[in-house]
């Protein structure tokens, strides 16, 4: 006997209209409420006997993507992966930015699922913001009962209930690396740039900047760690701060490239020698880092293969339970000299 929405109400113990509500996501449910109802949805079979059929002729042959920024290189490598993996089943990518607002994320989400994407990425760091989760986690389990998926790229789930596909890079192993580099070439005063507030990326390379210093036995000096917010401008606007207040570095570590470029600017507008007088790193590896004078050394993250993993990831029968990880690559060129 074929399961239908009242048998898994009756079975759940509530009303067919929430049943509906958790299986669209569209609506929050209790916690205990949508776990007897996902409960009495596997014991059934509904999904695989009803709804999924219903589904398999509802394709939109569309994938979302919603980045922070889009004019940021790293983003625009990442798009480029998408794109590319995306051209080879037939899928048309839409790109959002969200300009890095949690609600504008959301947002775009709601519209991809009006629009009935096959798939949602969502690239770049995460807002760390228990509002923003609780929605993610609605929207989520509303794309897995539509057929559709969540994938992140570059971001950790938000928690494990949460059904979603993972690609993650080494963004706290490469940071740890990077600092490595510059303690083992006697630094010991390091300025650092962080990323913006609140977000998982900056948590995870500020987290290895310090995991380093204190394998390493250096005692980080909070005046030195900056505030930053991903842009070049920041970057600039940190040295500058820096140098006002009198702070005594030999070298500088930015959570980006884009930022150290910007902080290797006001150096050198300041005629300060790099690396003659501070040695600087970045993160990413965009190409811009080989250009500079001088070239940045810098953590290469692997973003257009991040961004073909994640299409790929959008469309595969099963779902990993384990995230995939990309790691890194520590690119030493000329922008670090040893004090």
């Amino acid at each position: 006997m074929v399961a239908t929405l009242a048998s898994v109400a009756e079975r759940a113990g509530v009303s067919p209209a929430t049943v509906s509500r958790v299986m669209n996501g569209n609506y929050p449910v209790a916690v205990d409420t949508r776990r007897r109802v996902e409960k009495a949805i596997r014991d059934l079979d509904y999904v695989v006997n009803a709804h999924a059929r219903a589904l398999l002729h509802s394709s939109s042959g569309m994938v979302g993507a919603i980045v922070n920024d889009i004019s940021d290189p790293f983003f625009g490598a990442i798009a480029q992966g998408i794109q590319a993996t995306a051209a080879t089943m037939n899928r048309l990518v839409v790109i959002c930015s969200s300009d890095g607002d949690p609600a504008q994320e959301i947002a775009y989400i709601e519209m991809l699922r009006r629009h009935r994407a096959d798939a949602v990425i969502l690239v770049g760091a995460a807002p760390e913001d228990t509002t923003y989760r609780r929605h993610l986690a609605v929207h989520a389990r509303g794309l897995r009962s539509a057929g559709s998926r969540l994938v992140l790229c570059g971001r950790p789930a938000p928690s494990r209930s949460i059904p979603a596909q993972v690609v993650e890079f080494g963004n706290f192993d490469g940071s740890r690396a990077v600092t490595a580099h510059l303690i083992e070439r006697g630094h010991r005063r390091i300025a650092y740039v962080t990323g913006p507030s609140g977000r998982t990326t900056t948590r995870e390379r500020l987290r290895g900047f310090r995991q380093a210093a204190r394998a390493g036995d250096v005692t980080i000096d909070e005046r030195l760690v900056v505030s930053g917010d991903f842009g070049r401008d920041s970057g600039y606007d940190a040295v500058r701060k820096l140098l006002h207040n009198g702070a005594e570095f030999t070298a500088l570590c930015a959570a980006n490239d884009v930022m150290a470029i910007g902080a290797m600017t006001a150096l050198r507008e300041a005629g300060i020698k790099v690396p003659e007088e501070v040695s600087v790193v970045g993160f990413d590896d965009v190409p811009a880092a080989r250009d500079v004078t001088p070239a940045l050394t810098t953590v290469r993250l692997p973003l257009a293969e991040g961004g073909r993993r994640a299409a790929a990831l959008a469309f595969v029968s099963e779902d990993l339970t384990a995230p995939v990880s990309l790691g890194f690559e520590l690119v030493v060129r000329d922008s670090v000299q040893p004090v």
